[in-house]
This record gives structure tokens, C-alpha cells and sequence, in this order.
């Protein structure tokens, strides 16, 4: 396969995480940032590798064989990011671009290996499950902070918007995977929030509570 197969498949799956229903050629286009007419031409590729289920005006759904080998590019790109984080010292905010170029390293014998060395992790510096090498994956119940009610208590389990921008802003706010975080009040205008963070107070808007994933304690 090449790298830009690989990248439709993972997009793919991606977007498949998000809504069951089939895939549009349009919201792959805007997530890949690229024309539908390139994305038609790639589906009806991917297609004749019986890698996505393609019918025209009626989106895309990947195929069990697609679908296990979206998982272990995931798998790969996720492993890699733990190993930047845990072993190099890389912040959660740099790694995910290297791991993209990483991502593409066919050795199924080196990403193995990789996921041993590391204690074979579950979830990757941001939160995400990472799938095993037969594509099974953990997955931690989770709601985003944004769904709290007042007086509720959550502790930060993941991160919808991986970008470095948001990442750092976190970084700024010392808000980390494990923090622990009690809603003190919801304005009812806008919905931001007035948080406990571990022992201080913040206020947050919605944009940033709608990209933070808790764990209700």
C-alpha cells in the first residue's frame, strides 16, 4: 500500500469513530483537505482492494479487511507516540507529526516488539486506546467535560482536539491526563465553566470543555 492509501484508510476510520453512519466523500475531502474528486478516484482504488465498501452518492464503509489494517496504522502511529513521550522525552504536543512519517514503517515484527519494550500500552500521551496486534482495542468509559453538571467530578482521561495549539493551552493551564476536575458552576448565557482544578479555580469556555474527556468519579 502506499502512504496515501494508508493515510484514506486511517481517515477513514477516523470518521467512522465519530458517527456509525457511512462515510461522505465530502467530510473526507475536508478532514484530508483535498478535493472530492481526488478522494472519488482513491475510494474506487481502495475499493478494488477490497479494503472500503464504495457506492456513488452513498458514502463509504470499511470492509473487515480494511478496517484491521486502518487499525493497526492507528496501532503504529499511537505506539510511536508513547515511545516519544516515555522514552525521548517529547511533549505530548510534538509528537504527533513524527508519528505520522512513522506510521508508514512496514516491520510488523519491529511495531511487535515496540509495543513489548513499552509494556505494551493501551493508551497512547493523549489518551486514545491503542489496538493490539489482532486489532482488539480497550476502550475507557468517558464523557466530555462539557456534559457535566454542576458539583459533578471528573478526572481528565483523554483529548478530542489533538492539536498542538489546544495542547499547549492545556500545558499553560496545567490541565494533564489524570488531572482531577469539579465543576463549581455552568453560566447558563455561553455554558463555560468554573472549574476545580486538583486545588485551583479556572474558568473555562465550552469550546475548550467540549475537547476535554473525563472519566465521572
Amino acid at each position: 500500500m502506499t502512504f496515501s492509501e494508508e493515510n484514506y484508510l486511517k481517515t477513514i476510520y477516523h470518521l467512522t469513530t465519530i458517527s456509525e453512519s457511512e462515510v461522505s466523500t465530502n467530510a473526507i475531502a475536508e478532514m484530508m483537505e483535498t478535493k472530492a474528486s481526488s478522494v472519488t478516484d482513491m475510494l474506487k482504488k481502495l475499493a478494488e482492494k477490497d479494503l472500503v465498501n464504495y457506492k456513488k452518492y452513498q458514502g463509504v464503509s470499511l470492509t473487515d479487511k480494511g478496517k484491521l489494517t486502518a487499525k493497526m496504522i492507528v496501532r503504529k502511529h499511537r505506539l510511536w507516540e508513547v515511545f516519544l513521550v516515555d522514552k525521548l522525552d517529547f511533549s505530548w504536543d510534538e509528537v504527533h507529526d513524527i508519528a505520522e512519517q512513522l506510521e508508514h514503517i512496514k516491520s510488523e515484527k519491529l511495531i511487535n516488539k515496540l509495543d513489548d519494550f513499552l509494556g505494551n500500552p493501551t493508551e497512547d500521551p493523549h489518551g486514545d486506546p491503542i489496538p493490539d496486534a489482532n486489532g482488539q482495542i480497550i476502550n475507557t468509559e468517558k464523557q466530555l467535560l462539557s456534559e457535566l453538571l454542576e458539583n459533578q467530578n471528573g478526572i481528565c482521561v483523554g483529548v478530542k482536539d489533538t492539536s498542538s495549539e489546544f495542547l499547549k493551552y492545556l500545558d499553560k493551564q496545567e490541565i494533564a491526563l489524570g488531572s482531577k476536575i469539579e465543576i463549581i458552576g455552568k453560566e447558563s448565557f455561553d455554558l463555560s465553566l468554573k472549574i476545580k482544578l486538583n486545588t485551583r479555580e479556572l474558568a473555562i469556555s465550552n469550546k475548550i470543555a467540549s475537547n476535554i474527556f473525563v472519566k465521572v468519579v
